[in-house]
């Protein structure tokens, strides 16, 4: 897994844009010049997906204000209602 991570992130670098990485302080990956890790605390397996999930989205959200989007009313949104 680690050496597609480090083979996605040269492709996006030499593209100009950044990488960073949420992984377990106990994955083993190290920051260089094309990818930034933001090492989370270890958890148990079983509960890794709602830790992390917590993080992304609040990054997600904070990018998106950062770049102006309006995170309520999210472009190509559609409201479906089914009336029986």
């Amino acid at each position: 897994l680690r050496e597609h991570l480090q083979s996605n992130s040269e492709v996006e670098r030499a593209r100009g844009g950044q990488v960073s990485v949420f992984a377990d302080q106990d994955a083993g990956f190290v920051s260089n010049d094309n990818m930034h890790i933001i090492e989370m605390p270890h958890v148990e397996e079983v509960i890794a997906p709602i830790f992390y999930t917590v993080p992304l989205q609040l990054l997600a959200y904070h990018v998106a204000l950062i770049k102006g989007t309006d995170v309520d009313q999210p472009r190509n949104l559609a409201k479906s209602v089914t009336v029986e």
